[in-house]
């Protein structure tokens, strides 16, 4: 591969914009009279991957992010369960001998484990048991009691670590456990813990009940040495990697269910980016590479955040946000649809609460006024490719009625077509002005959220398969009538945001894996295989999620957290129009390559 040097050479070049700058290069933007830079954003993220079949917490696990097991746990009953991860899915594979949780894990891979002290019908346990990738089989007991404390190591080479034994700690070698060097601080409540062997590790957190604690320890194979506190307290929390480089997840403290994540570079914890869902007691799996690529499943309360697992990166490319021309009226509640260069926004509600007609086209650049809807209305949808095709249907015109309207855009005039077949607000739409999908929403009270779904051919609405789950403000994307993507909105009963996401077919909804945070009034861009989540309630929130067909990602914040906008454009190449609170003019645009344009300040005497 060409160096900068060999594209680029040496000397700062003079260029208007940014045509044929590389990443890496200073030029002189001649256009802006502006030094600037361009580099890549990297970054660590979460990511949704499937879940396990039974949901548990205080359970544990060992291997890597691509070769995983999951053993152990309450699911109400203490459970024997045994899971296999082979980097897409879980497997049930064979059980304990023994049901327990608040038990111990080491191991390399998903065919090779061991499992050891925890909490059975009886009562704690030292019992032992080793895994071949077929069978366990009951090995050398733990000479004391570990129960809720602390592991790591591998199938022939393991700590055990605190917790009901709160400072002791004892040493496997593959066929007996040996007591060694005590902690420094004696505890229990599920240590986060690092470690490939039994000669260098790291424990952190922990703690007695109410009080977690932040200490870490590093061990070095006879003694244990206090090194720098996690930033955030807590308890029964999970980690993994290495004594100098690893990660610790999840837990709890007075203040309730942790997501937060921390990296260990050796020195110091630094706090990055939250686990999607917060959880006490999670298992994980990372092995030697965790602190760049790990495994996060189970936890607590087990009937919420049971089943969940993500994929933990790091040093990843980000995508980034950048501002835009700003709208002519500010507004939320609006429909838009079409490309970075090529948008349109129209209706929504205004500052003083009133619904505008209003419609404006962005070049790219800056936003016109164009002309209007044949009447003002909010909460509307629309379906287009880009600001001179487009249908905009549905929504809420004078205070309480709902309507079923819909209106035609050429690229100059806004002309009343065929109406919806069920009158609605907060819907979501996907398509294009002759291949349309309309779904979701809110119209008659006695009716309540809908799962309606109706395929416009360009002429007529025809009511088509229903969504799996009835919803208000989702947001929706997709190519045309025969491929659509609907994630997020808001349901009741029970009352509430959800992450549920489904995937149309032309025929049928499938029901697929969820957003990492349940949103409404959030926005959608791109395809049912490559979508883009913007913005949202509750909050408002800043944190967009992109999916790649399968899982959603955690992506970089907009720079203005809002809801109730409108998006159009690509997972890669999306815009953002509108919104609240407040009310807002903002335009952000999306490059989900992730090179920022740095503007370099320069002084003269």
């Amino acid at each position: 591969m060409a160096t900068y040097k060999e594209k680029v050479g040496t000397a700062v070049q003079n260029i208007a914009g940014e045509d044929g700058v590389v990443t890496g290069q200073l030029w002189y933007d001649s256009s802006d009279s502006e030094f600037k830079y361009k580099y890549q954003a990297y970054g660590n993220a979460w990511s949704t991957g499937n879940n396990l079949n039974t949901a548990r917490q205080s359970s544990t696990g060992c291997g890597t992010q691509t070769s995983a097991l999951c053993y152990g746990g309450s699911a109400g009953p203490r459970i024997a369960n045994n899971e296999s991860w082979n980097g897409t899915s879980w497997t049930e594979v064979g059980d304990l001998n023994s049901a327990r949780d608040n038990l111990l894990g080491s191991g390399a891979s998903n065919t090779s484990a061991l499992a050891y002290a925890g909490e059975t019908p009886p009562g704690t346990t030292t019992l032992n048991e080793s895994w071949n990738g077929s069978a366990w089989t009951e090995v050398g007991d733990l000479t004391n009691d570990h129960t809720a404390g602390g592991g790591f190591g591998i199938q022939t080479s393991a700590i055990a670590v605190g917790g009901v034994s709160a400072s002791t700690n004892e040493s496997w070698n593959g066929s007996t456990w040996t007591e060694v060097g005590d902690l420094n601080t004696g505890r229990g409540n599920h240590l986060a813990r690092a470690g490939t062997s039994n000669t260098a590790g790291l424990v952190s957190g922990g703690g007695p009940t109410p009080a977690p604690v932040a200490n870490s320890e590093q061990w070095n194979g006879s003694t244990w040495t206090d090194v720098a506190d996690l930033n955030t307290a807590r308890r029964q929390a999970s980690g993994d990697g290495t004594s100098t480089s690893a990660i610790a997840f999840g837990g709890e403290n007075p203040s309730g269910d942790l997501g937060n994540t921390e990296s260990w570079n050796g020195s110091i914890w630094t706090e990055t980016s939250d686990l999607n869902v917060a959880r006490n007691t999670p298992a994980g799996a990372g092995g030697s590479a965790a602190s760049t690529s790990a495994l996060a499943f189970s936890g607590g309360p087990y009937s919420a955040s049971g089943t969940s697992t993500e994929e933990w990166n790091a040093g990843i490319n980000l995508g980034a946000w950048y501002t835009g021309g700003t709208m002519n009226t500010a507004k939320k509640l609006l429909g838009g649809f079409g490309t970075q260069t090529s948008a349109l926004a129209f209706g929504g509600e205004t500052p003083d609460q009133s619904r505008t007609e209003k419609t404006e086209m962005y070049n790219g650049t800056s936003w016109s006024e164009v002309n209007n809807l044949n009447s003002g209305k909010e909460q509307i949808t629309g379906a287009g490719t880009d600001s001179t095709s487009g249908i905009a249907f549905g929504g809420e015109g004078p205070p309480g009625v709902v309507t079923a309207q819909t209106e035609n855009w050429n690229g100059y005039v806004w002309t009343e077509v065929n109406d919806l077949n069920d009158a609605r607000r907060d819907l979501a739409g996907a398509g294009t002005a002759t291949s349309a999908l309309a779904f979701g929403g809110f119209g008659d009270p006695s009716v309540g959220n809908r799962a309606t779904t109706e395929s416009w051919n360009g002429t007529n609405w025809t009511e088509v398969n229903d969504l799996n789950t009835p919803r208000r403000v989702p947001a929706g994307t997709g190519a045309s009538n025969t491929a659509a993507l609907c994630f997020g909105g808001f349901r009741d009963p029970p009352p509430g945001a959800i992450a549920f996401t489904e995937n149309w077919n032309g025929t049928n909804w499938t029901e697929v894996n969820d957003l990492n945070r349940a949103d409404n009034s959030a926005a959608g861009a791109g395809t049912n295989t490559a979508a883009l989540s913007i913005g949202g309630s509750p909050a408002p929130s800043a944190i967009p999620q992109s999916w790649n067909g399968t899982n959603w990602t955690n992506e970089n914040n907009l720079n203005t957290p809002r809801g109730s906008l409108a998006a159009g454009g690509t997972n890669t190449a999306a815009i953002a129009m509108g919104g609240s609170p407040p009310v807002s003019t903002a335009t952000e645009l999306w490059d989900g390559t992730g090179l920022i344009t740095k503007t370099i300040t320069t002084t003269t005497d």
